[in-house]
Parts: C-alpha cells; structure tokens; sequence
C-alpha cells in the first residue's frame, strides 16, 4: 500500500478552535456473634458489582461523541463509546488526545504523553481521570511491534461514581453500539461515524458521516477509512461503527499519503484487548447502546452517510 504518514487530531486549545464504587469486600463475622465452640467464620465473598442504571437519551450528558480535554496538555476530542471494567465506568478517548508532543508524533511508544491521573475535562462542567492510556503501557512494557506502535491509539478516562448517572452508551444519530465488531474493517467495508469537531460551529449536520475502508493497516492494528468530508482535529478519538453496528475502530490521523484526506482508524478490538492485558483495570467491556443501530438515521442526508463515490481505494 505505501509509506503512510499523517498527523494526529486532536483539538488545539486555541479560541478559535472553541469557538467554532464502591467496591464490596470479603467480611469475618464478628467473634462475639459466633456460638461457642463454633467452627472459624467463613469469609464472604465480594458482591458482584451492581449494573449502572443509563440516564436517557435525551438527556444524557456523558455520551459518546461528547468533547474531552486534557489539563495540563494535549487538546479537544470527541469520546467514542462507553466501557465498564472492575465496576468503573470509563468513556473511551485516543491515546494521543493527552499527547505534549507535535501533532506529527504519531509513534506511541516514543512520543511524550502526561501521565495516567490526569484530570479530563468533559463538555458540560463535568470531569474524568485517565486511568489508561496505550501509549503509557506501551512504553512500559517496552513494546516492540511496529503495527502496534503506529495505530495502538486507545484511552480510558474514568467517570466518577457521582457522574454515572449521567451517562448513556448510545452513539448520536446512528444508535448502537450492537457490541464489538466481528468482521472488522476489511477493504471495501461500509463504516459510519460521528465527529463533534468544535470546527464546524455545532452545524450537527456535518458530525454523522459515512464512510469505506480502504482495508488493514499496520499488521491489522488500523484501517484506512475514506469518508466524504475526513475527521479533522477535535474528531480524534471518535467510534466507528462497522455495516452492523459493531463497534470497530476509532479515529487517529489524518493521513497525507498515500490516500490523501483519508483518516487512519485503531482496531478497536485489538486495542482493548490489549488494554485489558496490560491496563491493570481488569477485562474491559464495551456498553452497548440503548437504542437500535441505524445505517439511515432521521434528519441525515442519504448522501452524507452513503459509499462514497471517491478517489478510487488504493491497492
């Protein structure tokens, strides 16, 4: 396919970019409440964590597709799905959205990024903390695998108990997730996606897209994906679903070559199957949506989520 390069996209922070559980433990009952003589208390077992209860629709506040920024660095992206792990709830973001290097540092194993604990803003006056980020465990473990270097671009921020109430796991328009993709993205495949780039000046009309990959990239830890209008900066980090609603990747780069305005996606299911091994949070699981999955939502043009006609996909 040919030398890839691109940049990353996440939101600058400038004002022109703006304007446009508790977990329950093991108990020993009590010597004094034992009978004489009795044999050693057993030791309860923790109580499996309590499902979250999903605000509305409607009336969600935390949502995929909602702005996130990072204190202290990085810029504005757009968060892709919801995920639950160990009785936490977490919103998925790229790994590169909390980068303080060069928006052409696109290695995650060497590119400088802040560290986990670091407070996320949310749209709406709400906050989150990383709590996993593939390029920090990338760079701890010393990974070696060039594909997973280049496209491994997956982050957690934690949503605080308090706020959980206020979340839904529904992508805006589309619906779903149906749950992690199976089939991928494999060359030719129909994807949709939805960006809430500060740069369109809230015209939502422009956020719900469709899309076409142009196939695996990196050993299968990205796609290239060609839509009508690209993703651009403050896109970073969005979900893409694939033909059934699964959810399959998410944005990265814009990529210069060697399909000019095509975006580069990250392998959803490698990249959290690699965060549940090596993310300390345990097995991640995505959230589905509560509504259906839809290729034509009301009020998007046919055209807007349609193949689109061009350039031809590479070879």
């Amino acid at each position: 396919m040919g030398a890839r390069s691109g940049l990353r996209l996440r939101g600058v922070l400038t004002a022109a970019a703006v304007t446009a559980a508790a977990v329950i433990v093991g108990a020993v009952l009590p010597a004094t409440a034992q009978p004489a003589h009795a044999a050693p208390a057993a030791v309860l077992a923790p109580a499996a964590p309590v499902a979250p209860v999903w605000a509305p629709e409607s009336s969600a506040a935390i949502h995929p597709g909602v702005l996130l920024s990072s204190t202290g660095g990085g810029g504005q992206c757009t968060a892709n799905f919801v995920f639950t792990a160990g009785g936490r709830t977490y919103l998925g973001q790229a790994a590169h959205c909390t980068a303080t290097g060069e928006a052409t540092d696109t290695n995650g194993c060497t590119s400088t990024t802040l560290p986990l604990g670091t407070e996320v803003d949310i749209a709406g006056g709400r906050k989150g903390t990383l709590a996993y980020s593939s390029w920090v465990a990338m760079q701890a473990a010393g990974e070696k695998d060039r594909g997973a270097c280049a496209a491994n671009d997956f982050a957690l921020v934690e949503i605080s108990p308090a706020d959980v109430a206020a979340v839904n796991p529904t992508m805006p328009f589309f619906g779903g997730p149906a749950g992690l993709s199976r089939t991928g993205l494999p060359k030719g495949a129909q994807t949709y996606t939805y960006g809430n780039s500060p740069l369109r000046g809230g015209v939502n009309a422009l956020s719900p897209k469709g899309g076409v990959s142009n196939g695996d990239t990196d050993g299968g830890w990205g796609h290239e994906v060609y839509t009508v209008n690209p993703g651009v900066p403050g896109d970073s980090g969005s979900g893409y679903l694939d033909a059934n609603g699964g959810a399959a990747a998410i944005l990265s780069t814009l990529n210069l070559a060697p399909l000019p305005v095509s975006n580069g996606v990250a392998d959803l299911p490698r990249a959290l199957a690699y965060a549940s091994a090596h993310g300390g949070l345990g097995t991640i699981s995505l959230v589905p949506g509560t509504r259906a999955f839809t290729p034509n939502p009301p009020g998007v043009p046919a055209t807007a989520v349609a193949v689109p006609a061009g350039p031809p996909l590479g070879g």
